[in-house]
């Protein structure tokens, strides 16, 4: 057996491995698993019920806010979006600056003049070509290609199969935050939307996370909530 091939093997094994170590995989979840449950800190589970719930600035304001972020996920230059109703910030991410992380205050970002200044326009499909002329000019760097053979092999795979979340899967998740955030025990804490996966990952005031894929939320909903 020659050297070229044990490497082979042995690139292919390393590949199998991370995939399989991965919480979300190539493709994204499982398709044998509707939802992932990561569970936090346990203090936080058995106080959960004893705590006084918090109604934060987000709160007083989401019924403006809700268009609002379907306006940025849509028809501007986010591509992710992490709502935190605890603290009360919303922090983006823009596909003009995708290594910079923005954050704003949640009712600012209920005011659509603010949105306008903040959040240069961009249509849906025309974003989602950006992300493939910038995933292109990455594979060609040669800083990439000093990369293990096995990852340029997984990073491949990624990209032949990857697909952007469903434009209209995006109001009906959104619609969403306020059913888990009105929840009377296990509410939602914040929540993370991104483009780039059809995924949506929740924390809730027990500190559990849940990754659900996007295209299952309702279900989700309705096996957990009867909603």
């Amino acid at each position: 057996m020659n050297s070229e091939h044990t490497k082979f093997e042995q690139d292919s094994d390393l590949e199998e491995l991370v995939l399989k170590e991965s919480i979300v995989s190539v493709a994204g979840l499982n398709s044998d698993n509707l939802q992932i449950g990561i569970r936090g800190d346990p203090s936080l589970r058995e106080t959960s019920l004893v705590r006084n719930r918090y109604r934060s600035s987000i709160d007083e304001v989401f019924d403006q806010l809700e268009a609002n972020l379907e306006d940025l996920l849509i028809n501007r230059s986010t591509y992710r979006l992490y709502v935190g109703f605890n603290s009360g910030e919303i922090r983006t991410i823009s596909i003009f600056d995708p290594l910079r992380e923005e954050t704003h205050a949640g009712e600012k970002l209920a005011d659509s003049a603010y949105v306008d200044r903040q959040f240069p326009k961009i249509a849906y499909e025309d974003k989602i070509m950006l992300m493939r002329e910038l995933y292109t000019a990455l594979r060609a760097s040669s800083i990439y290609n000093t990369m293990p053979d096995y990852w340029k092999s997984i990073m491949a795979k990624r990209s032949a199969v990857w697909k952007p979340l469903a434009k209209d899967k995006i109001p009906g998740i959104l619609s969403t935050f306020k059913v888990l955030r009105e929840m009377p025990d296990y509410y939602l804490r914040n929540v993370t939307v991104c483009i780039v996966q059809d995924l949506v990952r929740m924390q809730f005031n027990c500190d559990g996370t849940q990754l659900v894929r996007a295209e299952d939320l309702k279900k989700f909903l309705t096996e957990n909530l009867g909603s």
